[in-house]
């Protein structure tokens, strides 16, 4: 069974992975309900563009509109918000997206910018809609025999009319992992189309009929020659729908320590002693990654403290 280790992220600590908002997915077949939601002055809507999302105007929170001022597009219910709040039925209140035809321009922004300064409410809101918003935008054929399919199930589903097809959403899953060695030194590497001194912790997808634990020991193995050993411990999940990631981290001890990187996706790995890394980052000549990321959550975690010095 998998367990947090004593230097692990805290549960429910991570970015863009608490929700607030009920998804109450039993009303999205209840199209009379559906309607009168959308009806109702009190409902909220967010206005998604590919994986932009609107905000306001000093880019502190997102932009929420009632029903009449959204634009024309595809509805998506994405829950209700049952938290006490002015104006809120005895239900709570809806809350829907509207995929939006055209580019974003200066009123949108990405989760990349707004993961940090975002609620635990808008960024369980904003990781929803751009997750769906990215999949309607591949899946809009049907990968059994290539007829349009119909947006059914508020948004949560596609329907091929022609032989029957259902087609939901998918996450694919990716571990995420911070390995140490003998002497409690953590593994980090550079990606190949990274500048110098931008390193990260090691991470893939997970491959068909392959365990988390066995994902972890082949990238890691694949990317740096570093072997695994049987201590591979779980410290929390994000999710990263760009397009369409679940982030599984791991911290894991190492039983072979020689670095070999594959010279394809990763250009450099280093074993980095607490100290080093501390020196390095105040030094400004090693960047980490971003503060909102579980990758830089894990480096923390082993670390101690919080870092500062970011892409």
């Amino acid at each position: 069974m998998l367990r947090y280790v004593a230097y692990s992220i805290a549960p429910g600590s991570l970015a863009l992975s608490r929700s607030v908002l009920d998804r109450a997915a039993d009303r999205r077949r209840d199209d009379d309900w559906l309607e009168k939601a959308w009806a109702s002055p009190e409902t909220q809507v967010v206005v998604v563009a590919g994986d932009q999302v609107q905000v306001v105007d000093d880019r502190s929170a997102l932009r929420f509109v009632p029903p009449s001022e959204a634009p024309e597009g595809t509805r998506i219910f994405l829950g209700i918000d049952r938290e006490s709040g002015a104006g809120m039925t005895a239900e709570g209140r809806a809350v829907f997206g509207v995929l939006a035809e055209g580019e974003a321009d200066e009123s949108y922004g990405g989760l990349r910018e707004l993961g940090a300064v975002l609620d635990d409410r808008e960024a369980g809101i904003a990781v929803h809609l751009i997750g769906l918003s990215n999949w309607h935008g591949v899946h809009t054929h049907c990968a059994n025999c290539g007829e349009h399919t119909e947006v059914v199930e508020a948004g949560h589903v596609r329907h091929c009319p022609v032989c029957g097809r259902s087609h939901f959403p998918r996450s694919d899953p990716a571990i995420i992992v911070l390995v140490t060695d003998d002497q409690d030194r953590a593994l980090l590497g550079r990606n190949e189309a990274w500048p110098a001194g931008r390193y990260s912790t090691l991470a893939g997808f997970v491959e068909p009929g392959e365990s988390l634990e066995a994902a972890v020991r082949r990238e890691v193995l694949e990317e740096t020659g570093v072997i695994v050993g049987p201590e591979i411990e779980y410290a929390g999940s994000q999710p990263w729908p760009l397009p369409a990631s679940l982030m599984l981290g791991f911290y894991a001890k190492a039983t072979g320590f020689d670095i070999e990187v594959d010279a394809d996706e990763i250009a450099e790995a280093k074993w980095f002693t607490r100290e080093d890394l501390r020196a390095l980052v105040e030094a400004g000549t090693m960047a980490l990654p971003g503060a909102i990321s579980i990758s830089r959550r894990l480096i923390e975690g082993w670390y101690g403290d919080s870092l500062t010095g970011s892409w």
